[in-house]
């Protein structure tokens, strides 16, 4: 089973630049998409439903923000919309479907650049998230968390850390609440697979960032330590052009 998971920053633009292609061509089993900046109504039934998918939106209140989308071959047992917690759930943040052997969360995290309200923001999310998580994993289900956390890990996790200690995203308070993921038991699927650095997800659209390579891997698949061994493979395709982001993958026995 291929999962997949990617920003698209904006799926009306991603269209334009061949989204719909390159679903056709790679036909995973699920896609996560966030950032989709749409609300259903926005959208063309090219983009709702005729491609052989299931789609599934979480929109957030404010038109062209934040908001994701999962696409399913199969049809979900269950689908929801948010999280329950309502400064979260008004900004289109999450969506939960369940499988026949896992359930996957499609999120995407807070940024925390634009002031401290917004960074507190952010590790609110972060720890109101993981005893969710968490309880689902303790009645029994294997879990996924796949998205766009916003987050380097580690320093090997974007190509210039020192310069970026201060910077959201890379900030040692920000890393601390990844290492608790960690602590609790989830783990990071690319890292299982992939020991290398220059191995990044997203870049800025500034200064050629991409071209040279200048990029943060902020973009995961976690999974609770008992699924790891259905884990197959994990992968970064930063050949896949059309957004900020690339495509990050998951491979699963099944």
């Amino acid at each position: 089973m291929k999962l997949i998971s990617w920003n698209v920053n904006g799926i009306r633009a991603a269209v334009k630049k061949g989204f719909l292609d390159w679903l056709d061509e790679e036909q995973p089993n699920i896609v996560c998409i966030q950032e989709t900046k749409a609300h259903k109504e926005q959208l063309t039934n090219e983009i709702l439903k005729d491609h052989g998918y299931h789609t599934y939106w979480h929109s957030g209140e404010k038109k062209g923000y934040s908001s994701v989308a999962t696409f399913c071959k199969d049809e979900p047992l269950y689908v929801q919309e948010g999280l329950g917690i309502e400064k979260y759930d008004r900004e289109g943040r999450v969506l939960l479907t369940e499988h026949d052997d896992f359930l996957l969360y499609n999120i995407y995290f807070p940024n925390g650049q634009k002031d401290d309200i917004r960074l507190q923001y952010k590790l609110d999310f972060y720890d109101e998230l993981l005893p969710i998580i968490n309880d689902q994993v303790e009645s029994g289900n294997n879990v996924i968390v796949t998205g766009d956390w916003n987050t380097a890990h580690h320093p090997i996790d974007l190509a210039r850390p020192k310069e970026n200690i201060k910077t959201s995203g890379f900030m040692p308070i920000e890393r601390e609440r990844l290492d608790t993921y960690v602590a609790h038991g989830w783990r990071d699927t690319f890292r299982e697979f992939h020991e290398e650095g220059d191995r990044y997800s997203w870049w800025s659209y500034r200064t050629g960032a991409r071209d040279r390579n200048i990029g943060w891997r902020i973009d995961y698949f976690f999974v609770n330590e008992g699924m790891l061994d259905l884990c197959i493979d994990a992968d970064i395709h930063d050949e896949i052009l059309g957004s900020d982001h690339c495509p990050v993958s998951l491979f699963l026995d099944f």
